[in-house]
């Protein structure tokens, strides 16, 4: 029997960037790469430098290309095009697993793709905020899903509001982003320090934000809808960004208080002392949320916005697993807020039904299984 015969396939995953750098595309990418291990897989993606490097991680080879600039969040890189077709040319995979946006790279892959190689596009999401540049890479997106075998999409109701996909939604599957629950079991420790963080805002309600302080998170609508919260309670905000001195600016930091980054053993023993998620997201730069679903497995149900086309509101079921309002209303968040933190009993109710759904839908086992069903289709 031939060596091409009895190898294992190989697939190519395209991201913009990969672990250790933290973000949902990264985490979805590095949980497939590293899960199907029945295929032989290798990582292509940029660095945060202008140094190109290959290193291996978790046993799986990862080349990170030198980047040279950005524009609008897309980053550039002058050796890219070399890089990438020696990859294609010598280790020639059998699948191309692209993960979008990435319109530099998407403009390089459609010319040195082979007709044989199988293509899988996964749409993290659309590109929504740039406006100028989108119209110029508007056509060699169309072309690049017009080449693609399968579109991996990570809710129904992203892809049904995406309109860069409408014609092509026969070749669209739905595989939703998966969590490491494993991660968020408590150990024999955790009581101890769960114990501490409440005794450290004096035992009070505690509400819950993880994640990086940009604009679509909508972390301003939450600090004005503690004005309205009538609890005796305490918001914790976790992570940072650009607009982290803006936001204490605004707080009313009696009653919030910002934590900065945490340790995933931090970040478990928040997420299991807290009693509502607060996730007030705006726009469908927010495509799913697995910051979201850790805190639902984690028995804190969530307060979202309602954001047309995006993931969150089918990740978190109004009325079932925890809240949703109207989008940007602060004072329907703020009445949530009270309504979750003042009923025990309906709170119970939410926090076992998110733990449930996360089990049922949202694990990386699933999360893999599905992309595997994929793969072997192709």
């Amino acid at each position: 029997m031939e060596d091409s015969e009895i190898r294992k396939k190989r697939v190519l995953h395209i991201s913009k960037y990969y672990y250790p750098y933290l973000g949902g595309t990264e985490s979805v990418c590095q949980d497939i790469v590293e899960g199907l291990k029945e295929y032989e897989n290798r990582v292509i993606c940029f660095n945060d430098s202008n140094r190109t490097i290959c290193s291996e991680i978790n046993g799986i080879q990862v080349l990170r290309i030198g980047c040279f600039m950005k524009v609008a969040s897309q980053s550039f890189s002058l050796p890219y095009y070399y890089y990438l077709k020696r990859n294609i040319q010598s280790w020639q995979p059998d699948i191309i697993h692209f993960h979008h946006p990435n319109p530099f790279v998407a403009f390089l892959l459609l010319r040195l793709i082979p007709a044989s190689t199988k293509l899988i596009i996964h749409w993290h999401l659309d590109i929504t905020k740039q406006k100028y540049v989108y119209p110029l890479v508007r056509g060699n997106e169309r072309k690049l899903l017009e080449r693609a075998d399968s579109i991996i999409v990570t809710s129904p109701k992203y892809r049904d509001a995406s309109f860069p996909l409408k014609p092509f939604l026969q070749k669209v599957k739905v595989v939703a982003n998966g969590i490491n629950v494993h991660r968020l079991e408590l150990k024999d420790t955790d009581e101890m320090i769960i114990k501490d963080i409440r005794k450290k805002y004096h035992n009070k309600k505690l509400i819950f934000f993880i994640g990086r302080h940009v604009e679509y998170k909508g972390l301003g609508y939450l600090i004005e809808a503690e004005k309205y919260v009538t609890t005796d309670c305490h918001i914790v905000i976790a992570g940072q960004g650009p607009l982290t001195e803006e936001l204490k600016a605004k707080a009313n930091l009696e009653r919030v208080s910002f934590v900065g980054r945490l340790s995933n053993d931090e970040l478990r023993c928040y997420l299991h002392a807290a009693d509502v998620f607060a996730f007030p997201s705006i726009t469908k730069n927010e495509a799913f949320g697995l910051a979201l679903a850790e805190a639902m497995y984690c028995r804190c149900p969530a307060v979202t916005f309602h954001i047309e086309g995006s993931g969150v509101n089918w990740v978190s079921l109004n009325g079932v697993t925890g809240i949703e309002v109207d989008n940007s209303d602060s004072k329907k968040y703020a009445s949530a807020i009270d309504t979750l933190l003042k009923d025990d009993s309906l709170r119970k109710q939410y926090a076992d039904a998110a733990r449930k759904r996360v089990i049922e839908y949202f694990t990386i086992e699933k999360e893999q299984e599905a992309a595997n069903e994929i793969y072997k289709q192709l």
